[in-house]
C-alpha cells in the first residue's frame, strides 16, 4: 500500500467502509474529514502517527492522519456494514474486554462518556471535585449534530419538554435595531440535517445527561484530583492511579480527562513525563499550549419572560422564534428563549482587559449588573429594556488556546476530552456539541476492545478521527468572533451589505445555503493556527484576524448560524 497518498487516493479510501461518520459524528450533510477511520474484519496493518506500518492482531482500525484535511459531504460516503456500526451497547458485549476508567469531571462531556462507556460494558467512575450538581449556568445552543445524538439516546421526548425550537437567525445593527440580514431554517433543519436545532439551558441539560448516565457510572463528589501516575512495569497491564486531595488513591486501567479549560489532567499528557504527575510542582508543562486573552469577556444573564410581557417591543422577541444577534463596534449580543419561554437568555461579548494580566482561564463569576448596563449604553432601546430586567449577571473572559495535537499520554493511559483539548470560543456554539462527539466516538471505540495490547491505537484513533473537525471548529469561532465584532466603518459596511444581500440569493435559489462547509475550509483559508494569522493589536487590546470580510463572507455563505 502507497504511504505517498494523493488527495484522490485519499477521497477513493474514504469511499470504503467509512465508520459511519453520518451515525456517530455529524448530522447530515455535514461536512467530515477523510482523515476518519475504516473497520475490516481482517488482520491487517494501520499508520500510526509518523506515517509507518504496524502489524494489528484483531480486527482492525486503519487511519491517517492527514494534514490537508480532505473533506467530504458525510452524504456522499456510503454508509458501511451494519456490523460494523453499532452503538456502544448494541451487542457483542461478552466480547469486550471490561476497563476500570476513571472520567476525571462531571460536565457535559463527562457525562456523555460515562453514559457511552458505560453502555459499552465497562465500569466508569466519575471524580467531580464540587460537592452537588448544581443547577448553573444558562442557556446554549444544541445544533442538530448534538441534538440527533441526544435523540438516538432516547432523550428526545425531554429536550421538546424544557428547550424551545428557534425557527430562524437575525442579525441587527446595535444602535437602532435595523434589521441586517437574516437566515431562515423552519423545517428546513431537519429535512437537511436530520435533527432539530434547540435552545436549552445548560442546567437542564447536565440533569437529562446526568439521569441518563446514572445507572453506569459511580460518580463521586468533592473528589479533587491531585496527581496521577502510572504503575512500572510492562504498559498494557499497568494501572493508572488518581490522587485525590484527600489522601486517598483511585486506581483504574484508563483516565480520561473531561476536566474542561482549567484541566488537570491536560497537564499529565503534556507533562512529558513518563509515569506521574502532580498538581503541586512548580509552573506548567514546557509543552502546555499557553492560553491568549482574546481582549473580550461575555456576561452572561436569565430574565423571566414574565417582565417582558406586556410590553410590545419585547414581546416581539418572544413570538417571533427567533435567535436574535445585535452587532456593534467590537460587541454583541445573543438573545434567545428558553425553558418553554418561560426564560430569555442573553450573552453580551464585550471588550474587557481586567483578566488579561492573568493569562489564564476561569469560569464564570458575579459580574456587575451595573458595568454591563454601562457597556451596552446607547444600544437600541429594545437592549436597554432587557438590561433593565437583569437582577444577577456573570462575567467570563474569553480565552483562547491554540489547537493542541496531543491528547493522547505516551503511556496510552491517560487521555483528553472536551474542552480539556480543544476549547472553543461560544461564537460558534458547537464546544458542547464537540464534547458529546468525543465520548460517542470513544464508546464506539472501545466498545470494541478485546485485548488490552488494543488500548493504545485505539486512543490514537480516537485522535485521529476527532482533531481536524474540533481543530477546525475552533479556528472557525475565532473567526466568527472577529467578524461579530467589526467597527464601524468600511468593513463593517462590506458585512452588512454582504449579510442583507444574503436573504436575495436565498429568495432566488428558493432554499438555504447551508454553512456547514465552513468546518472545512476555514483551517486552509485562515492558517493552521494564530501563528498563522496577523497579530495586529486593537484599540483597547486583543487581536485581529488577517482575513477581509469578503474572505470570510464567501467562506460563510449563509451559513452564519455555523452548524459544524
Amino acid at each position: 500500500m502507497c504511504l505517498d497518498r494523493t488527495r484522490n487516493s485519499c477521497v477513493a479510501e474514504a469511499r470504503e467502509a467509512h465508520i459511519a461518520a453520518r451515525d456517530i459524528l455529524t448530522a447530515g450533510t455535514s461536512w467530515v474529514p477523510t482523515a476518519s477511520i475504516n473497520l475490516r474484519c481482517q488482520v491487517g496493518c494501520a499508520f500510526n502517527s509518523n506515517r509507518s506500518l504496524f502489524a494489528l492482531p484483531f480486527p482492525f482500525i486503519s487511519y491517517l492522519q492527514d494534514r490537508t484535511h480532505t473533506m467530504l459531504p458525510a452524504a456522499s460516503v456510503p454508509a458501511p456494514a451494519p456490523h460494523l456500526v453499532k452503538e456502544p451497547g448494541d451487542g457483542g458485549g461478552s466480547q469486550v474486554l471490561r476497563l476500570h476508567i476513571i472520567i476525571v469531571g462531571c460536565g457535559i462531556g463527562g457525562l456523555s462518556a460515562a453514559y457511552c462507556l458505560g453502555r459499552a460494558g465497562h465500569r466508569v467512575t466519575v471524580l467531580e471535585r464540587a460537592s452537588e450538581i448544581k443547577d448553573v449556568g444558562a442557556g446554549i445552543q444544541v445544533g442538530p449534530n448534538l441534538s440527533r445524538l441526544l435523540i438516538r439516546w432516547g432523550l428526545g421526548e425531554q429536550l421538546e419538554k424544557v428547550a424551545t425550537r428557534p425557527e430562524a437567525i437575525t442579525f441587527l445593527r446595535y444602535s437602532d435595531g435595523e434589521r441586517i440580514g437574516w437566515t431562515r431554517w423552519g423545517s428546513k433543519m431537519e429535512e437537511e440535517h436530520g435533527a432539530p436545532y434547540y435552545h436549552v439551558h445548560r442546567a437542564d441539560l447536565l440533569h437529562m445527561l446526568h439521569t441518563l448516565a446514572a445507572p453506569r457510572m459511580a460518580l463521586r463528589l468533592s473528589s479533587k484530583v491531585v496527581s496521577v501516575s502510572v504503575d512500572p512495569g510492562p504498559t498494557a497491564q499497568a494501572q493508572v492511579r488518581v490522587g485525590l486531595a484527600n489522601g486517598e488513591i483511585v486506581s483504574g486501567d484508563l483516565v480520561i480527562g473531561a476536566d474542561g479549560i482549567k484541566s488537570v489532567v491536560r497537564e499529565v499528557v503534556l507533562s512529558g513525563l513518563s509515569n506521574s504527575y502532580s498538581s503541586d510542582r512548580d509552573g506548567p508543562s514546557k509543552k502546555a499550549t499557553t492560553p491568549i486573552h482574546t481582549g473580550d469577556c461575555a456576561y452572561r444573564a436569565v430574565i423571566s419572560t414574565a417582565g417582558m410581557r406586556g410590553d410590545p417591543a419585547l414581546e416581539g422577541l418572544l413570538e417571533s422564534k427567533e435567535m436574535i444577534s445585535w452587532m456593534g463596534p467590537r460587541k454583541h449580543i445573543i438573545g434567545y428563549c428558553i425553558r418553554g419561554k418561560t426564560e430569555y437568555n442573553l450573552v453580551l461579548v464585550h471588550p474587557d482587559n481586567r483578566f488579561k494580566a492573568k493569562a489564564k482561564e476561569s469560569y464564570m463569576t458575579e459580574g456587575s449588573v451595573e458595568q454591563m448596563r454601562a457597556d451596552f449604553e446607547g444600544w437600541e432601546p429594545r437592549v436597554q429594556k432587557l438590561l433593565k430586567l437583569v437582577d444577577k449577571t456573570y462575567i467570563l473572559p474569553l480565552m483562547y488556546r491554540e489547537p493542541l495535537d496531543k491528547w493522547v499520554h505516551a503511556d496510552g493511559k491517560v487521555i483528553l476530552l472536551g474542552d480539556a483539548c480543544h476549547p472553543t470560543l461560544p461564537s460558534r456554539a458547537q464546544g458542547s456539541a464537540m464534547a458529546v462527539e468525543d465520548a460517542a466516538v470513544l464508546g464506539s471505540l472501545l466498545a470494541r476492545l478485546s485485548h488490552r495490547t488494543q488500548l493504545a491505537t485505539l486512543l490514537r484513533a480516537y485522535q485521529g478521527i476527532r482533531y481536524a473537525r474540533t481543530r477546525e471548529t475552533q479556528l472557525a469561532a475565532f473567526a466568527n468572533h472577529h467578524i461579530f465584532h467589526l467597527e464601524d466603518g468600511p468593513a463593517q459596511r462590506a458585512r452588512d451589505e454582504r449579510v442583507c444581500a444574503l436573504r436575495w440569493t436565498q429568495r432566488e435559489r428558493g432554499r438555504r445555503q447551508t454553512g456547514t462547509r465552513m468546518c472545512g475550509r476555514i483551517g486552509r483559508r485562515v492558517g493552521d493556527s494564530l501563528g498563522m494569522m496577523r497579530r495586529r493589536r486593537r484599540r483597547g487590546g486583543g487581536w485581529r484576524m488577517g482575513m477581509s470580510v469578503g474572505s470570510w463572507m464567501r467562506m460563510e455563505a449563509a451559513g452564519i448560524e455555523c452548524l459544524g
